[in-house]
């Protein structure tokens, strides 16, 4: 396999990774510090504490206030956000090649020295609840939330990303630093960097700081959830009923993730697909259907959301799970494989033009498979797949078991599906 010449690695002595793709042809640096850490990793107790410290971060550290990170990042024209999911933690930046020393000063002392300050931790909760209350007041939203409960159950991937509120009220600097210092080990941490620089400046301004991180004492191995398949409602005195429904899917590293990502686009991913031709273009029921993948290290989802009137929920409903048996049976005409993979294709390519998307993509690299994965064997795993290959990946996914449902809208409690949703 032909690796990508441009990237470069750089493991440091404490197990901290340094990644980088040179693009000389651009005039930004796209930078992320990674760390192997997520919502899934949390305890009860825990649940929100990966969101809060993400929060916190900006929040001030012992070389700087909140107002000076804000300060400096605006006064070189960068751009810098920080995100939290199931797995990952991510501290991100984006800056003109000529600002990367700056850039990397910035992110190494908030991710090495922040001080978890109580009145900015006081100040930070109210912030949250805010976040709480956005994902409450946005339907589409939480039918996704609610979802995780619904399909993964009580294990941790079916909990919310930002946590209970009981939990945020409680979480205080001795809760915040103990899991920050447990989790945020060098053997978790990934540095990547992609853009117009050289391998040797990112790791000359980053090692020495990185490499001062002392390791752990380790932490329990996840463990993977079993599926539930449950319904869960919602009701909102709103105008639409939105609907997301969720089955078996594939793992991040599954080797079945490309005819998954066909099978996807072709099902729900654009606008050519057979849910929005039938849902939206013949039947006019929804504006919006699409389908998607979740997919973790060890498990995935495969999931459809739709938003229609109330009285067509049933409906609705049905027709997703017709389509979903048909595909089961019917093999894909050639023709329309073939357009899910230049569609496929053209998106990956096109994502290969921004730094920002190539810095995600070496992390992800990294934490997934421990190297570089070339756009040339991505392309080809594609190309590869056959119509055969997707009637057995439904059959294998869903041949059993019933889908997961969420409803948010008018009625939605009073709405019963049981026994309708069999795959």
């Amino acid at each position: 396999m032909k690796v990508n010449q441009a990237i470069k690695k750089t493991t440091l002595d404490n197990g901290v990774r340094i990644v980088t793709l040179a693009m000389p042809h651009v005039r930004s640096v796209s930078m992320g510090v990674w760390v192997y850490v997520g919502a899934r990793d949390e305890t009860n107790r825990e649940s929100g504490l990966s969101h809060f410290i993400e929060h916190m971060i900006f929040k001030g550290t012992t070389r700087r206030t909140a107002l000076q990170i804000a300060k400096e990042f605006d006064a070189i024209g960068g751009q810098t956000n920080a995100f939290t999911s199931m797995e990952h933690t991510c501290y991100y930046a984006r800056v003109l090649d000529t600002q990367l020393p700056t850039m990397v000063d910035i992110l190494s002392d908030i991710f090495l020295n922040s001080v978890f300050d109580n009145q900015e931790i006081e100040r930070e909760r109210p912030v949250i609840f805010q976040e709480l209350g956005m994902v409450e007041d946005n339907p589409e939203e939480l039918v996704h939330v609610m979802m995780g409960p619904s399909f993964w159950g009580e294990h941790p991937l079916g909990r919310s990303i930002l946590g209970p509120r009981e939990n945020i009220l409680e979480f205080d600097r001795e809760a915040i630093k103990g899991f920050f210092e447990k989790f945020y080990q060098p053997c978790r941490i990934v540095i990547s960097v992609a853009g117009n620089m050289e391998h040797h400046q990112v790791v000359e301004m980053a090692g020495p700081v990185f490499s001062k991180i002392a390791t752990g004492n380790g932490f329990s191995e996840r463990k993977p959830p079993l599926i539930v398949s449950g319904i869960k409602r919602k009701h909102r005195d709103i105008e639409q009923m939105h609907l997301c429904l969720g089955m078996r899917g594939v793992s991040v590293t599954d080797s079945r993730r490309f005819a998954a990502s066909l099978l996807n686009t072709i099902f729900g991913g654009n606008m050519s697909s057979r849910l929005y031709q039938i849902i939206r273009e013949e039947k006019g029921l929804a504006y919006s259907i699409y389908s998607f993948l979740s997919a973790y290290a060890d498990v995935g989802m495969f999931g459809v959301y739709t938003a229609v009137s109330p009285k067509e929920t049933r409906a609705c409903i049905h027709l997703i799970l017709e389509q979903i048996r048909r595909i089961k049976q019917e093999p894909i005409l050639v023709e329309r494989l073939e357009d899910a993979k230049e569609f496929t294709k053209g998106n990956l390519l096109m994502a290969e033009e921004s730094p920002d998307n190539q810095m995600v993509r070496l992390a992800q690299n990294e934490f997934c498979f421990g190297r570089p994965v070339s756009m040339k064997s991505v392309i080809d795993k594609i190309d590869a797949v056959s119509p055969d290959d997707l009637l057995f990946l439904t059959k294998k996914l869903w041949d059993s078991g019933s889908a997961a449902l969420t409803m948010v809208g008018p009625g939605a409690e009073a709405i019963d599906f049981a026994g309708e949703l069999e795959l």
